[in-house]
């Protein structure tokens, strides 16, 4: 929501903001620029107060950073110049009409680019703008006169009240203004819209001015950025929450296939006679409403001079409750070891008291992100050890992403010869973010602190000539702790198993993970009884092209073990193995998925 960036949001999460009818809170648009402006009006008053109008200055100059920031996109374009001629009214003493504004706005953007009509995101930004000049004032006028009526004029329940309607008041006004155009593009009227929207919009300008907070703080001093992050971060947890428990409900929605563009037609006709009829019945509603921004913006300012002692309270109670999420996301002292679900790649998260260990990141650096958040407390951003088995995309795309994003203390590879981009891409940001790197050989021990991750291979003097000598000389891993132990094969085939086998390497495992997605060129059966795992793991994306795990690999699985022990990502999602040297416990995101009733 800060800066509009959505490649890193999982598609069913997209989905849901779809289903619940806030997608437009997903882009930048008028709204989020009108939610910077109003807090940078507020602000520039209080730090500069009226004179010499340095405080519309300070808001324009905010805006259009913010802008170039996000991109300069349409939406956001359109946005900027709606608040800058805003500003340039208030400006010149000549503030009357946002209806001229979106006029001119739309004018300017459909000039720059005409095929911008078609645009959906133009088209449902846009009506969401155009509901809050004609709708939201005289629904905001209706809810005051009810709560004047059966509430009163003063007192902190009608101040709660009068804040209460104004949100529902935005919501309906814009809910009123895209429905059609949300059916028309996604097949799909919401009926839960109102009610996320109002559960969503108020947290909104805490989300943008946390986040923004949090990089300008984080640009000076990095630890009191992170602290800012977690306020962000919670706010953030609240609407997928929220967002998500909205959109399972059977009720949430319903799928109406293609809407016939004349149906859209005769609604906004219908729409706006009603909007002129009601201005007949009183014309001046835009102008009281267009004041009533205005003063709610002087409010504002006086607020921030005169806060009650009650409203430390909300500070206070946010401070409890990210308190209380630290305390239950800290480390226990047993080893949990989680083959994440990043689709046809691999990718083990190894998490032993304050300690993580990240072997492969998978193919895409998205559902790397999407899983680390999940897994990781929302606190740490330091892994301390991060292994690259062997350079092929679909175990180092994720990794080179978590370089980026993450403080990575020290890099374990195999130092194979590779002419990729993207390994040379690796290579380049070990280098320029000064992380201590170690080429892997067979012998060497890792300590984390009551487990042991052993390098089984590759051995000094590689294998060669066996036809895949980048697989076959990939990091195999063995961790233990007490009497409970993982085998991680990378992607090796055949000629490496055997050669681990004449090596007598030590490759008896509770869990196996077995190599190279369940390809019929690895996990043979001499391999399986040297092993002799009572559980096994194949990281593998749904319907994958290579046909992964290969039939003959299942059979030789079942024969060995129970159907039930044996665990696949496609199937099973993110599988974490919980151990204390003596007992595994073992849950999937699938369980968890069904026992929420999803």
């Amino acid at each position: 929501p800060l800066l509009g960036s959505r490649e890193n949001i999982p598609q069913s999460v997209k989905d849901d903001f779809i289903r619940t009818g806030t997608v437009h809170l997903l882009a930048i648009s008028g709204l989020h620029l009108g939610i910077v402006a109003g807090i940078m009006l507020s602000l520039g008053i209080w730090l500069l107060g009226r004179r010499h109008y340095l405080y519309i200055w300070l808001a324009m100059a905010t805006i259009w950073l913010y802008a170039l920031l996000t991109g300069m996109h349409p939406p956001v374009v359109r946005g900027a110049i709606m608040a800058s001629l805003f500003l340039t009214a208030e400006l010149l003493g000549r503030q009357r009409s946002a209806i001229a504004a979106l006029a001119f706005a739309a004018a300017v953007m459909v000039g720059i680019s005409p095929y911008i009509l078609e645009d959906a995101a133009f088209q449902l930004s846009f009506l969401a703008m155009a509901g809050l000049v004609f709708l939201f004032p005289a629904f905001r006028s209706l809810g005051r006169r009810l709560i004047n009526k059966f509430i009163g004029e003063e007192g902190a329940t009608v101040t709660a009240a009068n804040i209460t309607s104004d949100s529902l008041s935005i919501t309906m006004a814009a809910v009123i203004a895209v429905w059609p155009v949300v059916a028309y593009y996604f097949g799909i009227i919401s009926f839960v819209g109102p009610l996320a929207t109002f559960l969503l919009l108020p947290v909104l300008p805490v989300v943008i001015l946390a986040g923004t907070a949090c990089g300008i703080t984080g640009l000076i001093f990095l630890p009191a950025g992170q602290v800012i992050g977690w306020l962000a971060w919670l706010f953030l947890s609240y609407m997928l929450v929220a967002v998500g428990w909205l959109a399972s409900s059977p009720l949430a929605f319903i799928e109406v296939g293609a809407v016939a563009p004349v149906w859209l037609w005769l609604y906004y006709a219908g729409l706006t006679a009603a909007i002129i009829f009601g201005r007949k019945l009183k014309a001046d509603w835009i102008a009281k409403a267009t004041a009533g921004l205005k003063s709610g913006a002087d409010r504002s300012a006086s607020v921030i001079h005169r806060l009650p002692l009650k409203w430390v309270m909300p500070p206070l109670a946010t401070m409890a409750v990210l308190v209380t999420v630290i305390a239950a996301s800290m480390p226990d002292e047993k080893l949990n070891v989680s083959f994440l679900d990043v689709g046809q790649g691999d990718a083990i998260l190894i998490q032993q008291g304050s300690q993580q260990v990240l072997i492969d990141g998978g193919p895409s650096p998205q559902a790397i992100n999407v899983e680390l958040g999940r897994q990781m407390p929302f606190w740490d951003r330091t892994i301390e050890l991060v292994i690259l088995t062997h350079p092929d995309q679909d175990h180092l795309a994720g990794l080179v992403e978590v370089l980026k994003r993450f403080r990575v203390e020290k890099v374990l590879d195999p130092n194979l010869a590779s002419d990729s981009p993207l390994y040379e891409e690796w290579q380049r940001l070990i280098i320029e973010k000064n992380v201590e790197k170690t080429t892997a050989r067979a012998g060497q021990q890792i300590d984390l602190s009551g487990a042991t991750l052993t390098v089984l291979h590759p051995p000094d003097t590689r294998l060669r000539n066996t036809g895949a000598d980048g697989d076959n000389n990939g990091i195999v891993l063995r961790l233990e702790t007490g009497h409970i132990s993982f085998l991680l094969t990378a992607d090796i085939r055949l000629e490496a198993e055997l050669y681990l086998i004449t090596q007598r390497a030590a490759l008896n495992s509770t869990v196996l993970k077995v190599a190279h997605h369940g390809s019929d060129t690895s996990t043979s059966q001499e391999f399986l009884s040297a092993a002799n795992p009572q559980m096994t793991v194949i990281s593998v994306g749904a319907e994958n092209k290579f046909g992964h795990p290969s039939p003959d690999v299942i059979a030789r699985l079942e024969q060995k073990l129970d159907v039930g022990h044996i665990y696949r990502t496609d199937y099973d999602g993110t599988i974490q193995f919980t151990t204390d040297g003596e007992r595994v416990w073992v849950s999937t995101a699938r369980q968890a998925e069904l026992a929420s009733g999803e």
